[in-house]
């Protein structure tokens, strides 16, 4: 039998040093859209990125490698959140007599659909193949799912929960489009619900101590980021076949609202008050701060291309090339755990 000879430690430590980069981010380009804060930002599948100018009234279509201005689409209300599902961005906006649910085709640059939902739309998802969107809904001591076939155009409804204070503060759906996955905090506390899609049931409930901001599924778990006064910000992964938490990553003190993943699940982008906080997903341990001109507003990732791309509340995108985020599998050789070794000229990151 052919013997393997390791090798040394210092040549291993070169060749987990070279293969193993972390999110070590390039400025590319920077644009200031001008028409006032960014409250979201979403990437379309061709790449288009497209902005929501809360207080213009607007939803910006920029492109994607030279970040200009390709469009501007007018919409009825202040818009919020946008999500993009086959080809269209399905944006939430705020009225005095409503709000509403806009789907924009984003080559038309036009609305093509608008539905309105009443009042108190806090969060917005959409099956990947475009043909439901979930709008979350909070009342007086109530909240919801308004469910929007687009291909039907009606309106259902999925109760979540009850309680005093009761809200939804971020809502998302699997791969499969199967599963729905919604937020809720109230004065007892907060909670993953995981809702059958299909059947509009909740299937599971998994109690989380602190507010929860936002999730990102990715890999069978749940990223869940959580954070409040005491505690500051922190991600808890939770195993969705088993509903346990398997693990929680201490962020630090800071105030974030909103994460993404990226494709391949192996990074989280955490948009906290001064910065992107980069995730390894592996490790659970903080590998970067991306700091850009102003103060972050929104996150959205183009993995096929290395690009994130972040929004601010001055109304600029700032485009980042990111390094190879997939790890290197040293396993393939060897029996044991991966070694994280940070790169040792990168600036030390505070806990």
């Amino acid at each position: 039998m052919a013997n393997f000879l390791m090798p040394e430690n210092a040549a291993v430590a070169d060749v987990m040093d070279e293969a193993r980069a972390i999110a070590d981010a390039t400025r590319i380009g920077v644009v200031d859209v001008q028409r006032g804060p960014i409250a979201d930002i979403a990437a379309i599948d061709d790449g288009t990125l497209v902005v929501t100018n809360h207080g213009d009234d607007t939803v910006s279509l920029l492109n994607p490698r030279t970040l200009a201005v390709s469009g501007a689409v007018a919409v009825p209300g202040e818009p919020f959140a946008v999500v993009v599902a086959d080809g269209r961005a399905y944006v939430s906006t705020s009225s005095a007599s409503s709000d509403a649910v806009s789907v924009i085709d984003a080559k038309a640059q036009t609305v093509v659909a608008t539905y309105s939902l009443a009042f108190s739309v806090t969060a917005l998802a959409a099956s990947p193949d475009g043909k439901r969107v979930y709008a979350a809904r909070t009342g007086d001591g109530h909240a919801d799912i308004a469910v929007i076939d687009t291909t039907a155009e009606r309106v259902g409804t999925i109760d979540i929960a009850t309680g005093a204070g009761i809200g939804i503060d971020a809502v998302r759906v699997d791969p499969t489009g199967k599963r729905l996955y919604v937020a809720t905090t109230d004065t007892m506390g907060s909670a993953l619900v995981i809702v059958d899609a299909e059947t509009a049931k909740v299937a599971r409930t998994v109690s989380i101590d602190s507010p929860i901001r936002d999730i990102a599924i990715a890999e069978g778990s749940a990223y869940v980021l959580v954070s409040d006064r005491a505690r500051g910000g922190a991600v808890v992964v939770i195993n969705l076949t088993t509903g346990r938490i398997t693990g929680t990553a201490e962020l630090g003190i800071g105030a974030p609202t909103q994460m993404t993943v990226s494709a391949d699940g192996t990074r989280a982008y955490i948009v906290d008050y001064d910065n992107v906080t980069v995730l390894c997903t592996g490790t659970l341990e903080v590998v970067d701060k991306l700091k850009i001109g102003g103060r972050p507003s929104c996150v959205a990732i183009d993995s096929e291309v290395g690009h994130v791309y972040v929004a601010d509340y001055a109304g600029e995108v700032t485009a980042l090339s990111v390094a190879s985020e997939m790890p290197f599998l040293f396993e393939e050789f060897m029996a044991t755990d991966p070694i994280y070794l940070p790169i040792a000229e990168r600036e030390p990151v505070s806990a």
